[in-house]
């Protein structure tokens, strides 16, 4: 939806813009591509913002709004940009609220002005920094036709798949293997091939992302990353393939009661979804911060290995694999877009794409069907009816409970234990480019310290990836001292090499649901034993860092500009202030790509959702069909282990 702005608010925006990306002096008195001159109006920020305004959260933008106007009541666009700083800061200091406003203000400029592309598809900073622009390889034609619904029609079915990613791709396609008509909701829109732009300015604030990226927990402690396209989390992750840790196997058999998990019956589906997906370790080159990484290990004596990728290497564009992050134009990444939404389609599954599960649909404790709206290209509504005994609840861990407590089914249990993997991050500067934007998003990881119980400690497990290269996203959430420090920081990107502890967690939030029928995710982050691995986390990520030759050491959060380490420095003097530095809102920023639990599986009513089989224990004919079953966190990425437990499912809805 559009968002009219008045042209005092436009001032604001920028203004804001040319505060946080402002014209400053370059270090060595050179700019030759005008870097250092150019601001963020300049380079699109404010044509961004207003896009984006109309396109987030609704709540979040009007609260945003009513700062600027604030804003604008203080004369903030007729101060000097020297006098700026010291309006924003004394808002800030307010009240927790405004603070939180300015931060997202701040964000918003940083990221756009990085990201937002002129009529070439290129941004005016990206020469200096190195950045790619997408390729020009060949777009693959799109293979799926999703339809478009009649109004008041109701559809018949014997099955409705509500999501299409990592979880309701793999039902869709066994149920319709096995001859069932099969209906498939997808939130989110069609981005494949041609119409996979691969641009972060248009990924984020458009469905790839729920959100827009922009999703927090309630509290501000995690911000949530969660795909919002057809294909789902597949279509938009890093590709990492990582079988379920063994000792977690035996945890789920014997204390939640998923029988099978444990042994050759779950080996077979994950065989046959790794198959599938073509998860290969050919494809698994090494780029800059990966060899920092494995260097770092080897010199410390930790354990790694290489990772499997859902990637055909042939078609990996190397040098702008992290691209991959904003869709795939080339076909290289084997998400459901390319498996198994396609077998679903070649066996006449129907795909409906922007249509949304309002309820379950239930009739004497069994299910009878689903409620969804459908947007149309023009933006108007349809209400869609499918009639179906089988319903599988499989939008996503952040979305499944929330129908499920719109349907007023799950029981007790249902939108409790949502677990998030949490990750904290530390960047290293090294003097030597790293050109991170390279080769395959995650190629390595460590996992000397991922599986603590296998050790007989009582700890959350903590597992060393490295993350993808988004220019939007590195500018955002760089340390902020000032326009020119940070433009000195941004033009260094190259030679930057991004490193995340991804905590298993023992805590846990909750989903709830507000007045309009909303997902709502809270997340304490009090858990004792969390915390402590994320302090952990903090001096592990450092230690490699320094023993792979980082000059510069910095962690992401607001006090980071006085808390850089920088070779020379006393490495355990500044891992113990970061570890000073409060968690989440306010602190170290908390990222999570990988939602779990909310709708768990186990044998008693009254802690799961779900019996081990993946059905409802209170509505018969209601399967969960993604990474909301899952009992505890799993500990590493979760694609493959929720792909092979949505194909246990469908051989139990099958029978």
């Amino acid at each position: 939806m559009a968002v009219e702005l008045t042209d005092a608010q436009r001032r604001v925006i920028g203004a804001l813009a040319d505060t946080y990306v402002a014209a400053v002096p370059p270090p060595d008195g050179r700019d030759p591509d005008g870097f250092y001159a150019r601001t963020g109006s300049q380079a699109g920020a404010p044509v961004a913002a207003e896009m984006a305004l109309g396109r987030i959260d609704p709540t979040l933008a009007a609260g945003l709004l009513m700062l600027i106007d604030a804003l604008d009541q203080m004369g903030f666009a007729d101060t000097p940009v020297e006098g700026r700083e010291g309006i924003l800061n004394a808002v800030a200091a307010s009240s927790p609220e405004a603070g939180a406003g300015v931060a997202g203000l701040r964000t918003m400029m940083l990221a756009f002005s990085y990201s937002m592309v002129d009529e070439t598809g290129t941004n005016p900073f990206w020469r200096t920094i190195g950045f790619p622009a997408p390729g020009t390889a060949p777009a693959l034609p799109h293979q799926i036709t999703p339809e478009q619904a009649a109004d008041a029609e109701p559809i018949d079915a014997d099955a409705v798949v509500v999501g299409s990613g990592a979880g309701g791709g793999v039902i869709a396609a066994e149920l319709a293997a096995a001859g069932k008509k099969v209906i498939v909701l997808e939130g989110g829109d069609y981005f494949d091939g041609e119409s996979a732009l691969q641009l972060e300015i248009l990924a984020a604030p458009n469905v790839f992302y729920r959100g827009g990226g922009m999703t927090t927990t309630a509290e501000g402690n995690v911000n949530l990353w969660a795909g919002a396209t057809l294909g789902g989390g597949t279509t938009v992750n890093w590709s990492n393939c990582v079988r379920p840790p063994a000792s977690l196997r035996r945890t789920w058999a014997s204390q939640h009661g998923v029988s099978g998990v444990d042994g050759a019956e779950f080996d077979e589906h994950l065989d046959a979804v790794l198959n599938r997906i073509g998860a290969n370790e050919d494809a698994s080159i090494y780029n800059g911060p990966h060899l920092r990484m494995v260097d770092a290990a080897q010199k410390l004596g930790w354990s790694h290995r290489r990772a499997m990728l859902n990637l055909n290497g042939r078609l990996v564009e190397s040098d702008r694999g992290s691209l991959l992050t904003y869709g795939d134009r080339t076909g290289a990444k084997q998400g459901t877009l390319r498996t198994f939404l396609v077998d679903a389609a070649a066996k006449d599954a129907r795909i409906f794409t922007r249509t949304t599960a309002t309820r379950i649909l239930t009739r004497d404790g069994r299910a009878v069907g689903v409620l969804a709206s459908q947007t149309r290209a023009d933006g108007s509504v349809a209400q869609v009816t499918i009639n179906a005994p089988i319903v599988v609840a499989a939008c996503g861990a952040l979305e499944t409970a929330a129908l499920l407590l719109r349907s007023g089914i799950g029981g007790p249990a249902a939108g409790q234990y949502l677990h998030l993997h949490p990750s904290i991050l530390l960047t290293g500067r090294y003097d030597a480019p790293q050109n991170p934007w390279q080769g395959p998003i995650q190629s390595a990881l460590v996992d000397e310290f991922a599986d603590p119980a296998a050790k007989g400690e009582d700890a959350s497990g903590i597992l060393i990836e490295c993350i993808a290269s988004q220019v939007g996203a590195t500018a955002a959430t760089l340390p902020w001292n000032g326009a020119a420090e940070h433009k000195r920081r941004m033009a260094s990107m190259s030679h930057m090499a991004a490193l995340v502890a991804i905590i298993a967690d023992h805590g846990s939030g909750r989903i709830t649901i507000d007045g309009g029928g909303n997902a709502v995710h809270h997340y304490p982050a009090d858990d004792p034993r969390d915390q402590a691995a994320w302090y952990k986390g903090l001096g592990l990520l450092a230690r490699m860092h320094e023993a792979a030759g980082a000059s510069e050491i910095w962690p992401l959060t607001p006090a980071a500009p006085t808390m850089t380490w920088r070779r020379g420095d006393d490495l355990d003097a500044a891992i113990r202030s970061w570890q000073q530095v409060p968690l989440g809102y306010g602190g170290h920023y908390l990222g999570s790509a990988h939602q779990m639990g909310g709708a768990r599986i186990g044998t008693d009513p009254l802690t799961s959702v779900a019996k081990p089989s993946g059905e409802l224990h209170d509505v018969s004919g209601v399967w969960i069909g993604d990474t909301s079953v899952f009992p505890t966190a799993l500990g590493v990425n979760p694609m493959v282990t929720c792909m092979a437990m949505a194909r246990r499912t469908a051989t139990n809805i099958v029978g």
